[in-house]
């Protein structure tokens, strides 16, 4: 089974073909087609530090946002706290093909 270890939005992702994953937001509607060039391991050739003529195509399914995040600062005694809510964009895709 092949699979590609590629990088995008500052984060290293093992990927083989059928695969689903949740990366950071990319701007790019859904059903459209992306290419990620900066491969960094692809079955067994390992690049220095990437492989050039590698590319991992993917069709993005959605845009979302994951689940909110609560954060909470608290100091006791002195009447502080702060209380802030996040929810982080995300990109969800599919991995169509890995060509080197």
């Amino acid at each position: 089974m092949s699979f590609a270890v590629i990088k995008t939005g500052g984060k290293q992702y093992k990927v083989a073909v059928g695969d689903k994953l949740e990366i950071e937001k990319l701007d790019a509607e859904a059903g459209s087609e992306v290419v990620f060039d900066q491969v960094l391991l692809a079955d067994d050739k390992i690049g220095t530090p990437l492989i050039n003529e590698a590319r991992v195509t993917a069709q993005v399914l959605e845009q979302g946002r994951a689940d909110k995040v609560i954060v909470f600062k608290f100091k006791n005694k002195t009447r502080y706290k702060k209380k802030k809510g996040h929810r982080q964009p995300f990109t969800k895709v599919e991995i169509l093909s890995i060509t080197i």
